[in-house]
């Protein structure tokens, strides 16, 4: 991983055989990010993506092994119990223009991922919710 800065603002990219979400997580526990927003684009030739069912407050995993866009990753960064909390969504994007989107538990880039990190000056933090079934933030 390469990156910069820029206030408050760090661009940062990933090269091939990287996994995203770990690097982004690593990435923001070495830099005391507690707080923040992240947008990415790039491509994964392996990924897990995961659907939360309301209704059963199940989720849904799906294993993605094909060259795919990512067409963007969005995503918040928060804490819960003193931890950073990475809550990603994405869309991948096939050769057939199909996609498919969803939580993002893990990829690995298969070219190169760009991102970019605004932090936010603070903390929020996040406690599981029983009637929801997901870990919400906390106020």
């Amino acid at each position: 991983m390469q990156f910069r800065q820029f206030g408050n603002r760090y661009i940062l990219r990933l090269d091939k055989g990287e996994e995203i979400v770990e690097s982004l997580k690593q990435f923001c526990k070495e830099h005391q990010i507690k707080l923040g927003s992240i947008s990415g684009i790039g491509a994964t030739n392996q990924a897990e993506i995961a659907f939360f069912a309301a209704s059963t407050k199940q989720f849904h995993k799906k294993e993605i092994h094909a060259d795919m866009e990512i067409a963007p990753l969005i995503g918040n960064i928060t804490t819960q119990n003193g931890k950073v909390y990475l809550h990603l969504h994405v869309n991948l994007g096939d050769s057939e223009h199909k996609s498919y989107s969803g939580h993002l538990n893990t990829a690995i880039v298969s070219t190169t991922f760009e991102a970019i990190i605004e932090v936010i000056d603070g903390e929020v933090d996040r406690e599981y919710s029983e009637e929801i079934g997901l870990n919400l933030i906390k106020y």
